[in-house]
């Protein structure tokens, strides 16, 4: 096939993501790549176009640019999406597709997005193939196989300095170095990606934000981690790692020193043609990485009494007419009411902590107070409803947030860095029935 495929789009938020589908094959396939993709410019290399139709000869391609790159809307730099946001675009890209059940497959920076995804969403998942990913790039006590602070500052410098340069693309591409026509054109595709001031500002963000190890251990698509041995930027030990963390995982390590994925075209489709056509037994959906948030109204008993049953009935009523109205603006599932609150599950921590901000504001004009409380975390699937200890953990917070104030755990907090949410702290508590101490922080504003 040598038509090259139509560029559609799909409303996320405010912003269009650019995206195409082609081919006829026996699954769906997702490929995206992160910062530097460019859907329109992939078929103008020979090499990448030979990769892409390699892969649509056993599947129905679907590529996308995510926000911020390529086709698609550009992001300020003051407002780059979350991890969680930028899962949206995977989302409304799929619906648009008419994807249902999907293979998905990233490169890069995009393994991160497809983690989080595979792990919000994994009744959407049915095999994940991650090339040249990492779970975290900064160094941690717990993860000394990341890069040092000014390491990070020194590649966010070189950026600035050599993106879309042809010297830029051979230092992570050393083994393409006698390869003009792949240089030139991963260049061309970088500088209509991304400026180099936009490209640095998201680099910056993505490198120092990343960290999506809790996501690991929810993965339940058969997953293959491919990882060049010798890689700059994609350490072989930060894929085995991914791999080490994925239960039932299978890593895969390639020769080479080259990042970009059509430096291994050959290889790489082999490894991944085998794998995603192979049969496997369906997976049954069992858990998921889910924000819960528990609502409750303030002295909801004295007021009752207060008012009487009948009126009490009427003010109850509007209350829970306004928070079922903010869970469908946020896309958030009820999952139960305790008679005067509310129990919530979302795909994203950022959209349940608006919800909440919003909820508060709502049921205020009715004469109410209401706590919030939330967390993120593994959750058993129970028919429509959940449980475990995360359903748990999200009622204890709940309990020890002040009237009017959104109360959510670490957790969530470290998971919308970069959304623009601001927190105050409100100390380490110990949860009833809960082990360890947990650091809390009130929503500001």
């Amino acid at each position: 096939m040598d038509e090259i495929p139509r560029t559609r789009y799909v409303a996320v938020g405010d912003a269009d993501v650019a995206y195409q589908a082609s081919g006829h094959g026996p699954l769906d396939l997702l490929y995206f790549y992160g910062l530097g993709s460019s859907i329109e410019h992939f078929w103008d290399m020979r090499v990448y176009a030979e990769f892409l139709r390699r892969l649509m000869s056993f599947s129905r391609l679907i590529l996308f640019d995510r926000r911020g790159t390529g086709g698609s809307d550009p992001v300020s730099p003051d407002a780059i999406p979350t991890w969680e946001e930028w899962t949206d675009d995977v989302r409304a890209v799929l619906d648009a597709a008419g994807s249902s059940r999907t293979a998905v497959f990233a490169a890069g920076d995009a393994g991160p997005i497809a983690l989080l995804f595979a792990a919000l969403h994994p009744e959407r998942v049915s095999s994940l193939v991650l090339f040249n990913a990492t779970a975290r790039f900064l160094a941690a006590d717990d993860y000394p196989i990341g890069l040092a602070p000014e390491m990070v500052d020194g590649l966010v410098e070189a950026v600035l300095d050599f993106w879309g340069t042809v010297e830029g693309v051979q230092a992570v591409n050393p083994g393409m170095a006698n390869d003009p026509e792949f240089l030139q054109g991963l260049a061309r595709q970088f500088r209509s990606a991304a400026t180099p001031r936009m490209a640095a500002a998201q680099f910056r963000y993505i490198w120092r934000s990343l960290d999506v190890r809790e996501a690991l251990p929810l993965i339940q698509a058969p997953t293959m981690v491919l990882q060049v041995r010798d890689s700059v930027l994609a350490s072989i030990e930060q894929g085995r790692y991914l791999a080490d963390h994925i239960a039932g995982s299978t890593f895969v390590e390639l020769p080479g020193r080259d990042y970009a994925v059509v430096a291994s075209k050959d290889a790489v489709v082999d490894e991944v043609a085998r794998f995603l056509t192979g049969q496997r037994p369906p997976v049954e959906i069992d858990r998921v990485l889910t924000t819960v948030l528990f609502t409750d109204i303030v002295a909801s008993t004295q007021r009752a009494a207060s008012l009487g049953d009948r009126d009490w009935r009427t003010v109850l009523d509007a209350h829970d007419h306004a928070v079922r109205d903010q869970l469908r603006r946020f896309r958030g599932r009820e999952l139960n009411t305790t008679g005067d609150g509310f129990v919530a599950a979302f795909d994203g921590p950022a959209r349940a902590i608006r919800c909440g901000k919003e909820i508060s504001e709502a049921v205020r004009g009715f004469g109410l107070e209401v706590r919030a409380g939330l967390h993120t975390g593994e959750c058993e699937v129970r028919g429509d409803d959940l449980g475990g200890l995360a359903v748990h953990i999200a009622a204890r917070v709940a309990a020890l947030a002040a009237p009017g104030e959104v109360l959510v755990s670490g957790t969530v907090k470290d998971l919308v860095a970069g959304s623009g949410i601001e927190f105050d702290e409100r100390g380490e508590h110990e949860l009833r029935g809960v082990p360890g101490s947990w650091k809390l922080f009130a929503v500001a504003g």
